[in-house]
């Protein structure tokens, strides 16, 4: 069985929306992922704010009620039956013990016994990574194996396979191309 490596952030569960919220309330903007054309958000905020915006990530109950994307939880349901499926995120600590809970709590079919925090997701042994960073993408193909893209602005100018939603990706596993390149019997 082939393993899936996912990662969490922006990728099963919106991120963005609720970060963003959270910085273009106290500073008066409409900061959104749209308009980020790479990945240090710091450079689309207000000069006041700068690096301040990723003091968001630290607040209390930010991971913990983060929506799932659409067709998230019922993708991952489908292809826990036909890969092993890794959770695979890279987090401030103080998000650790949120992230157990919403994997609990949205994925039990894949538990937190499945969730690995790490920096450098390329380590991870997997035959497939679904990431949205530029840096996790390159560096995962960087190995050889297959990077695909949730599909952003800010990651458009690394070269691997994209998507723009769960239901696509489901798709692009079915594709003759992957099985014959990427499965075993």
């Amino acid at each position: 069985m082939k393993t899936l490596l996912i990662d969490m952030d922006s990728v099963i569960c919106d991120l963005m929306s609720e970060w963003h919220k959270r910085y273009n309330k106290d500073y008066k903007d409409n900061l959104s992922a749209a308009r980020l054309k790479c990945w240090n958000s710091e450079k689309y905020v207000k000069p006041e704010c700068g690096a301040k915006i990723y003091d968001y990530l630290k607040e209390p109950g930010l991971f913990l009620h983060l929506t799932p994307l659409p067709n998230a939880i019922e993708v991952l349901d489908r292809l826990h039956t036909k890969y092993d499926i890794l959770i695979v995120t890279s987090s401030v600590s103080t998000a650790f013990t949120e992230k157990e809970m919403w994997i609990e709590k949205h994925l039990p079919f894949i538990g937190k016994r499945n969730l690995i925090f790490s920096h450098r997701k390329n380590m991870i042994c997997g035959d497939l990574l679904f990431d949205d960073a530029p840096h996790n993408l390159t560096a995962f193909s960087a190995t050889g194996r297959l990077a695909v893209a949730m599909d952003y602005p800010y990651n458009r100018d690394v070269n691997v396979p994209r998507v723009q939603n769960w239901l696509e990706f489901e798709s692009f596993l079915k594709k003759e191309s992957w099985r014959d390149n990427h499965e075993t019997n």
